[in-house]
């Protein structure tokens, strides 16, 4: 279920997350404005340009994860939520206590993600992991890693809200229905 931001405090956050977002919707446009330029160079003079593809590849997953805050924000990741809005809709309480343990389900596996991902990020910052082939193109992927690390906290965050969220709807209907 897709709760509303209510509080002006959580504006800031909410910022965060469409900044996110419009950094990869603007990386999506780079992207595929390098493209086209390395096809016409490819076509016109024979001269592609060297490191598209190694750009591409790990542009994608640092695309993917500054827009993963948002899609679970808005309610866009990829669930089946029928039977969900069902329950919530038949028992309100029920609904917002299925929510919580949901949501805590994905702050969790987000959080694993961290785990895993801060010590690869340290790594390839510390030995100068690179994309590419070396003496045509390298890109250093320690950005990348670094987004990823960044998104997940973001993520972990959206989540917090949501369960925050259900759990003061949660005492709303609580208190409504006489601590029933």
């Amino acid at each position: 279920m897709n709760l509303p931001l209510e509080r002006p405090d959580r504006l800031g956050f909410s910022a965060w997350v469409s900044g996110l977002n419009a950094i990869g919707t603007l990386w999506i446009f780079l992207i595929m404005l390098l493209i086209n330029i390395d096809i016409l160079l490819r076509f016109l003079f024979d001269t592609p340009i060297d490191g598209v593809t190694e750009i591409v590849e790990i542009s994608i997953a640092g695309i993917v994860f500054l827009q993963l805050g948002d899609a679970v924000r808005a309610g866009r990741l990829t669930r089946s939520d029928g039977l969900y809005n069902k329950l919530v809709a038949a028992n309100p309480r029920l609904g917002h206590i299925f929510g919580i343990f949901f949501d805590l389900c994905g702050a969790a596996f987000f959080i694993a993600i961290l785990f895993g991902a801060v010590p690869t990020l340290i790594e390839s910052y510390q030995h100068d992991f690179y994309a590419g082939s070396e003496g045509i193109f390298t890109v250093p992927i320690w950005p990348i890693r670094l987004i990823l690390c960044i998104s997940c906290v973001t993520v972990v965050g959206v989540f917090i809200g949501f369960i925050w969220r259900h759990i003061r709807a949660l005492r709303n209907t609580t208190l409504i229905n006489g601590g029933v």
